[in-house]
């Protein structure tokens, strides 16, 4: 992959960053090793002074760009020779954000994963993609919450970019120079929602050959908006891993357990569109922007004997869940389970 702006050891120095709260006060931190964070508004002022510029928030950070990344590389070796100037926080003792906050987008792909090809009656020759809202985000050991009006729901790992840079009719063959990162999304899904919410009916389209005259086609439908979207259905972290420290996205081992039993084991080499043209294919569409998150796809093949995603209901099986990707860290959120009814919504 293509340098993001630094070289050399700097580069190397930056990994793992974070959206955590300590102390009561929201930090951006870097990871210095498996143990221990630095915010790193305190490693830029003890490195670089009082008048350095410092990023409120991991979405100003990244519009920052590579000069951004830079000095954090330079702040991280100073935290590292300087530790008795620059206060270090136990990772065990934070509160867990998603890496990015308020992402003005998240997009998620639908079907990306060849097992589910066999099971396609019919399908686009192209990434299919919906939108979560940024509402939906919680972070690492924060808990998933599921209404038990919801029905099923259960859990979809998937490797999470974020992207870096402005992004609009970006050729594949380039896109991952915008990407500023990746990161572990589990995104929630509620079958019964989605079964609720399905419409078949006749669509109506002005014939080619006589604007004047219409067809009705019958077709199927049902919007994400809920489903994909209720409070807590995005899970994202805990890390923003960044770009040059993951050399091949699109070759990265995936897990999920439920309950301490894993019940996906894949591989993102088995996406049937690889990320380059994913984000390709989207900012043909959308203009993305730094700290917007592309979901690039379910990897839910089952081990043998082992239970499937599809059969994980939260109502019935309520966690812990756990994702990992290789290389980009482990995810681990419980489960609580509401029981209660929905709201009286209508007037009448």
């Amino acid at each position: 992959a293509k340098s993001i702006g630094v070289t050399g050891n700097e580069r190397r120095c930056i990994v793992k960053l974070a959206s955590v709260s300590s102390g009561g006060v929201d930090r951006v931190c870097m990871a210095l090793d498996d143990k221990w964070l630095v915010d790193i508004a305190v490693a830029l002022t003890a490195a670089m002074g009082s008048d350095t510029d410092i990023p409120p928030d991991m979405e100003a950070l990244l519009v920052q760009g590579d000069a951004g990344l830079a000095r954090l590389a330079q702040a991280k070796t100073f935290a590292e020779a300087n530790p008795d100037q620059v206060e270090r926080l136990a990772q065990t003792d934070v509160r867990w954000y998603s890496p990015v906050r308020k992402p003005g987008k998240i997009c998620g792909v639908a079907m990306n994963n060849s097992a589910s090809n066999d099971r396609k009656i019919s399908a686009p020759d192209h990434p299919a993609f919906f939108l979560k809202p940024a509402s939906c985000l919680i972070g690492h050991q924060e808990s998933i919450r599921i209404r038990s009006y919801y029905g099923s729901v259960h859990p979809e790992p998937e490797l999470a970019v974020i992207i870096g840079r402005r992004m609009r009719d970006v050729a594949a063959a380039h896109a991952l120079e915008y990407v500023a990162g990746y990161s572990v999304m589990n995104d929630i899904t509620g079958n019964a929602m989605r079964a609720e919410d399905l419409f078949q009916y006749w669509a109506i389209y002005a014939q080619e050959d006589d604007p004047r005259k219409t067809n009705r086609i019958e077709q199927h439908l049902s919007y994400a908006g809920r489903y994909k979207g209720c409070d807590t259905f995005g899970v994202l972290g805990p890390w923003l891993v960044t770009r040059d420290e993951v050399p091949d996205p699109d070759d990265l081992a995936v897990y999920c357990s439920l309950a301490g039993e894993t019940i996906a084991e894949d591989s993102t080499r088995y996406y049937n569109y690889k990320v380059s043209e994913i984000l390709s294919y989207i900012s043909q569409f959308h203009t993305l922007s730094p700290g917007d998150v592309v979901s690039c796809g379910t990897a839910f093949k089952p081990s043998e004997n082992r239970m499937s995603i599809h059969n994980a209901n939260f109502q019935k099986l309520p966690g812990p869940v756990s994702v990992s990707i290789e290389g980009l860290g482990v995810q681990y959120n419980p489960v609580v389970v509401e029981e209660r009814g929905i709201g009286e919504w209508r007037l009448g």
